[in-house]
């Protein structure tokens, strides 16, 4: 009987270890998911709801850029703070927060506030800080290079970052003025593919032009023009880009930071819709090859619904 018993112990130690070993080579490593993140002002709060998904479903994020309003939502996410923390700091946020009116030869605005809600709301300050790595785009104003930070302060390379041409004073930084990241990358895709990030995420905030609203002010014509000139120079983020995102973000101004909640939501939509696409990019499931399959049929394959490269 003892013997028995040990044969039975044994057969059963066998097939836990035979089942083991199957369900390791039926799973594929997952690929590292890096996101950029584009500016677009308040529309930038989109990105929130896009990483509240993220969060909920669990799916890590290896590293994030991010161009003027994608760096503020960036910072505060690779600093560690949650979607929740971050959607209550929008719902109190309006652009007096981190614009002033100046007299400047340089702009109508300054950015300087930002600098205050930074230091207020980060955890981290510095980058060697931040949970998550974090690249934040601006723009050399001297020579159009890409300014691609990565150490130091954190509120000065945001600020950088977020110095909108002709709307806010160029911002210094290491002694060399900068302006906005849009300049250089709408979406800043291409430092992650330098990276080595293996599937990048773009959020493109861009809304369809209203051809039948004329424009409130100086600012909307500035925008406007700069929205046209970013259209045609999209070629080079788009081919760095595994996966694009893009929100429907239309009839939303750029300073509509009081319609917060809203912006959110539309975030969260559109990437729970492309959830299934994102896992697949990922290789979050395991390999259909390994999965059993009825006679006859194959593995199904889901459509992404998003604009994608190999």
């Amino acid at each position: 009987m003892n013997q028995l018993t040990q044969i039975s112990h044994s057969v059963q130690a066998f097939f836990r270890q035979l089942m083991a070993q199957r369900e390791r080579q039926g799973k594929v490593a997952q690929r590292s998911l890096g996101l950029a993140l584009g500016g677009g002002f308040a529309r930038g709060l989109v990105h929130i709801g896009v990483l509240k998904v993220l969060e909920e479903e669990k799916i890590p994020v290896t590293a994030v850029a991010g161009t003027s309003a994608g760096a503020v939502v960036g910072a505060c996410f690779c600093s560690g703070l949650s979607a929740a923390e971050m959607a209550s700091i929008a719902r109190r946020l309006r652009f007096k927060d981190f614009a002033r009116w100046t007299l400047d030869r340089g702009g109508f605005y300054s950015n300087d506030r930002l600098t205050h809600f930074l230091h207020h709301v980060l955890p981290c300050q510095n980058f060697d800080e931040l949970k998550v790595p974090l690249a934040v785009v601006a723009t050399e104003f001297p020579t159009g290079h890409p300014a691609i930070f990565e150490s130091g302060p954190i509120a000065d390379a945001v600020r950088a970052s977020c110095a909108y041409p002709g709307v806010f004073t160029p911002v210094v930084v290491n002694g060399v003025q900068h302006v906005d990241g849009m300049l250089s990358y709408e979406v800043p895709t291409t430092p992650l593919k330098q990276r080595g990030i293996e599937c990048v995420l773009g959020v493109l905030l861009r809304p369809e032009p209203n051809l039948s609203a004329a424009p409130r002010h100086f600012l909307d014509v500035t925008v406007q023009c700069f929205a046209i000139a970013q259209a045609r120079m999209s070629s080079q983020w788009m081919q760095d880009a595994d996966m694009i995102l893009q929100p429907d973000v239309n009839g939303y101004a750029f300073d509509q930071f009081e319609k917060a909640d809203e912006l959110v939501a539309i975030g969260e939509e559109a990437m729970r819709a492309e959830l299934p696409a994102l896992k697949d990019h990922l290789r979050v499931t395991k390999s259909p090859s390994t999965a059993p399959q009825p006679m006859g049929q194959q593995p199904a394959h889901r459509p992404t619904g998003l604009h994608t490269s190999a």
